[in-house]
């Protein structure tokens, strides 16, 4: 395990998981973030922390990045279909603009591994699992800013830099972002409202635990070989998907409701499957994440406060990002 690792996005939804794993191991954690340190990591005598913007030039954030035994960058901008204004240019200066920064500040030796998107492979037609030699075909701004990230990685690797760049799949668990799709069927079923499925019930997700997630990237960061470069990029899946339709169906028994699913259309950033080839994966870490669906969706309905007012109906599963914060 690295003496000191600085996680980037420490606050969100897979970085504090990624915190919370590294500190039970014993390593040393600088966690950086625009957001103040939440409550779940003061109450495990949480890391050391700095409240800075990674593309805003901050010398504390530079010092940090330079004395760093290893790096996980998984802050940005997230959001497959985000399109609010001026979106586009906070997603470049969020993914592209603070992973530059990172990559600078960063010493070449240092294993640093660099949180992209699934996204990047535009999803697919069938069941054919996405290798990484796939060619990349991003559908939206969301997810070519992932693949501007990874030119940068590629980039910078050629130099002889230690980065990895890791895809995660859909992830899913405790502490989910409450804008993504089973965050929002649990309020939604919780409220009697029905859940919006966009396209259609037999659309497919491969769907990882946020717990299993943080097993892989922490087990990335520490293999000796990245320090050898043996780098590039690598899936972080479970090789099995779930239809939409299923997942609407955990959700509502593991509220105990059982509500509509309706039928809406769905916008061309919105993949028909994703499925990941964990090959790659498991000759690094030696090991590929599982998902038990009914007991992954109940943890996280049962960790998700009850939200007061009223919601938007529920939207679908995207094929989400390893879930970053905004740097």
């Amino acid at each position: 395990m690295p003496t000191t690792v600085v996680v980037t996005g420490a606050a969100g939804f897979v970085g504090g998981h990624v915190v919370e794993l590294l500190l039970a191991r014993g390593a040393g954690v600088v966690g950086i973030d625009r957001e103040a340190r939440p409550d779940h990591l003061d109450r495990c005598s949480g890391p050391a922390w700095l409240r800075a913007d990674l593309a805003a030039g901050d010398d504390r954030v530079g010092d940090a990045l330079a004395g760093a035994d290893a790096v996980l960058h998984l802050a940005g901008c997230p959001g497959v279909r985000d399109a609010e204004p001026g979106v586009e240019h906070r997603r470049y200066r969020d993914n592209v603009g603070a992973t530059a920064a990172v990559l600078a500040a960063t010493r070449p030796r240092t294993p640093l591994v660099v949180s992209s998107s699934s996204s990047v492979y535009g999803g697919s037609a069938s069941s054919r699992p996405c290798v990484e030699t796939d060619p990349l075909a991003p559908r939206g701004g969301y997810a070519r800013s992932k693949v501007a990230v990874e030119r940068l990685c590629a980039a910078r690797r050629a130099g002889g830099a230690a980065v990895l760049v890791a895809r995660p799949f859909t992830v899913a668990g405790e502490r989910q972002r409450r804008d993504m799709a089973l965050a929002r069927w649990i309020d939604a079923a919780r409220a009697d409202r029905p859940l919006r499925l966009l396209g259609s019930a037999s659309r497919s997700r491969d769907v990882t635990d946020v717990a299993q997630v943080a097993a892989a990237l922490v087990a990335l960061v520490e293999r000796a070989d990245l320090r050898a470069g043996s780098t590039g990029a690598v899936n972080v899946g479970t090789g099995t998907a779930y239809t939409l339709g299923a997942l609407a169906d955990a959700v509502c028994a593991a509220v105990g409701r059982d509500v509509p699913r309706v039928l809406a259309p769905a916008d061309v950033v919105e993949v028909r499957h994703t499925l990941a080839d964990t090959t790659r994966l498991e000759r690094l870490v030696g090991f590929v994440p599982h998902t038990d669906l009914a007991a992954l969706v109940a943890r996280q309905a049962a960790a998700q406060p009850v939200r007061t007012g009223t919601d938007d109906v529920a939207d679908h599963v995207a094929h989400a990002a390893p879930e970053p914060v905004p740097a």
